[in-house]
């Protein structure tokens, strides 16, 4: 099957060698993303809720441009550097879901790229 890069001009560039998704058939596996604003560049600080909000409208962008939303999306893994707030991330992660949930892990991890608290990726299918 041929391997089709993916690129949102709504969600903040690459920080490395990697592309923001890979479309391979009818599955496209999204990067994980952090809250980073694609139009200024800057971080989103503040609280954890602000911070989950960006990274899944980044993800939706990444998504938008596959012709796919979050219906869907049938994995995701959340990395956040403090458990403790798994109850915020929770609740702004799942008001971007109506049903049919996908499956998901989540990781606590000592560090994230860019020193965020959370990073996000995501499996969907077609």
């Amino acid at each position: 099957m041929e391997k089709k890069i993916i690129t949102s001009a709504n969600a903040p560039a690459p920080i490395g060698p990697y592309s923001h998704a890979n479309l391979i058939g009818n599955t496209l596996y999204v990067s994980g993303q952090v809250a980073k604003d694609a139009q200024t560049g800057e971080m989103v600080v503040g609280d954890i809720k602000s911070e989950t909000r960006k990274v899944m409208q980044n993800l939706e962008a990444i998504l938008k441009e596959a012709g796919m939303d979050f219906t869907n999306v049938v994995k995701t893994t959340i990395f956040c550097v403090n458990l403790g707030d798994f109850a915020s991330i929770n609740e702004v992660y799942g008001s971007f879901f109506t049903d049919n949930f996908p499956a998901r892990e989540t990781v606590q991890v000592s560090k994230l790229p860019l020193n965020v608290n959370v990073e996000i990726s995501v499996i969907a299918v077609k």
